[in-house]
């Protein structure tokens, strides 16, 4: 926990070096001490102090000061540092000064010089200030400070890639919080610097790239070995899982993960049918836990890093990420997962990340506050995030195209739902329009039954559509469907081209695909159970099938 600052300001050499002196012997133990010989300088430090979120407690600082008098300063200070207290040295002089400066600018006490004994006349009063400062100034917040606009896409996608790869961070609202100009240097162009983010030690990424947010936030981007026995691709509950089983069995094992470990299953708000847990988590917290878990057994994980390519020849195998860089490793396995599929309506498409969201992370919860707000979509993850909403929102309305929510969603979920009083539900309803400027505005409506049409004002839509893989990267070697989902075992018969594929005297393991020792698991493979427990228990068993490949090879 960073110390409280006090931080005096006096030009004259002597006096400043007494005033440390006494400040240090006093409250040294407890308190960061940090001298400054005038005005500007003082400023300038605390600006620094800042971008770094360093508490400053109290400012200690001369009236009699050339190019900045003490009250000057304070007034300006105050704009930066508005709960600090405030404390000023005078002359006998300068009483009228520090009357004034106690009704204009909130001045808490002023002190005559000299103040010896400082047992009496300096550290009684400052105790006093600093006891108060505590009462109402909680520990500052030390992890990474997001400065942006409320509906710009760069911001979501910061807050979002932040929030999912639990990394703590504060969000300033530019246009709501004044506060947030302190933290930046203002430029002409404001807009072209944002989002911002301000780290502990002080530094600030404007306008970064996801990848530049994760190497400063200290997350591994780069491999640190020449040869894995198991390269992941997808850290969603079927590449943790399978993670978490090989490297508790002693095989390398490295994680490629595009965005965020936890997939979609890591955005969901609340999980009450995963056995174990009898009041449910998120998957945050299940993400975390099992992230902990694989790193615990020495599984790296490398992110945000994107598989672009797989080359396979006999035993080796290599997986070709986006920079250009080459992961070695003796088998594969592919659990990459599904995504949401883009809802098709008139004009959406500008307002992604600008009222329009595909999927939802927890971190969005507050931004909702009082708001009404669409949720499309009848399956599980949809209902999820309908509940956890519901807790900040005017109202929720969740719209399908279908008669029915119970047709593909779990049970308990919609009997939550129907028991909570601002969730509707409107059937046989689609979006057919988006409108609005540089975030939505409105959105136009057609009951499918009834042919009508209406406009809806609000600024928030949740889509929950549908799932499709990302396998046309994988090439045409590794059998799909005509869905793209991954051919494993007995399915890849099914493939024409693949029918009588064989590996030496064997057919394919039950989680091979039709590449040997290149295996898939959870939602990217044909035919798979679209559910969490699903998902780790293929992850799971298809380490059993690695541990099988690399006996014979």
């Amino acid at each position: 926990m960073k110390k409280p600052i006090i931080l005096t300001v006096d030009d004259e050499l002597e006096v400043s070096n007494a005033i440390e002196r006494d400040l240090r012997s006093q409250f040294g133990r407890n308190y960061k001490i940090i001298r400054t010989n005038s005005g500007r300088e003082a400023l300038e430090t605390i600006r620094q102090l800042k971008k770094r979120n360093d508490p400053i407690a109290l400012f200690l600082t001369d009236q009699r000061m050339p190019e900045m008098e003490g009250t000057e300063f304070l007034e300006e200070a105050a704009k930066i540092y508005p709960t600090a207290r405030k404390v000023l040295l005078t002359a006998y002089a300068d009483t009228n000064a520090a009357i004034t400066a106690i009704n204009k600018i909130g001045l808490d006490h002023y002190l005559m010089k000299p103040w010896d004994p400082p047992e009496e006349k300096l550290y009684p009063v400052l105790t006093d200030l600093l006891q108060s400062w505590h009462i109402s100034n909680p520990s500052p917040f030390e992890g990474i400070r997001v400065v942006g606009m409320p509906w710009d896409p760069a911001s979501f996608h910061v807050k979002d890639f932040l929030a999912r790869n639990n990394i703590p961070y504060q969000w300033f609202d530019i246009e709501a919080n004044p506060e947030s100009k302190n933290l930046l240097d203002i430029q002409e162009d404001l807009n072209a610097s944002l989002p911002s983010l301000l780290f502990p030690d002080g530094t600030t990424l404007k306008k970064p790239e996801i990848r530049e947010i994760a190497e400063k936030a200290g997350l591994q981007t780069i491999a640190s070995g020449d040869l894995y026995d198991l390269i992941i691709i997808g850290a969603g509950p079927a590449g943790l899982a399978a993670a978490v089983y090989s490297a508790s069995e002693g095989l390398k094992t490295l994680v490629v993960e595009e965005q965020a470990p936890g997939g979609q299953a890591g955005m969901s708000s609340r999980i009450e049918n995963y056995l174990g847990f009898p009041v449910g988590l998120s998957g945050s917290e299940l993400t975390h836990r099992a992230v902990t878990q694989a790193r615990r057994f020495g599984v790296e994980i490398l992110t945000p890093q994107k598989a672009v390519e797989i080359k396979a020849n006999g035993p080796s195998k290599k997986v070709v990420l986006q920079d250009g860089s080459e992961l070695l490793g003796r088998s594969i396995l592919i659990a990459t997962g599904v995504s949401y599929r883009t809802l098709k309506a008139k004009g959406l498409e500008n307002f992604t990340g600008a009222g329009v969201y595909y999927g939802a992370s927890m971190s969005e919860g507050p931004a909702v506050k009082d708001k009404d707000i669409i949720i499309v979509g009848g399956a599980n993850s949809a209902g999820q995030a309908a509940m956890y909403f519901s807790r900040f929102a005017k109202t929720v309305t969740i719209i399908i195209r279908s008669d029915s929510i119970s047709k593909s969603m779990s049970h308990y979920l919609v009997d939550q739902i129907e028991a909570t009083s601002n969730i509707k539900i409107r059937v046989k309803t689609e979006i057919i329009e988006a409108i609005g400027s540089n975030k939505l505005e409105s959105i136009k409506l057609r009951d499918r039954q009834q042919n009508i049409e209406e406009t809806l004002d609000l600024n928030m839509v949740f889509i929950f559509i549908g799932a499709f893989p990302h396998t046309d990267w994988l090439g045409e070697n590794i059998a799909r469907d005509s869905n793209g989902f991954i051919l494993c075992g007995s399915h890849i018969q099914a493939h024409e081209k693949f029918r009588n594929i064989s590996i030496g005297e064997r057919t394919p393991y039950l989680l091979e695909t039709s590449i040997p020792g290149i295996f898939a698991a959870g939602d990217v493979r044909h035919g798979s159970v679209k559910r969490v427990a699903s998902s780790v228990g293929e992850g799971s068993m298809a380490v059993m099938f690695v541990h099988q490949y690399l006996n014979t090879i």
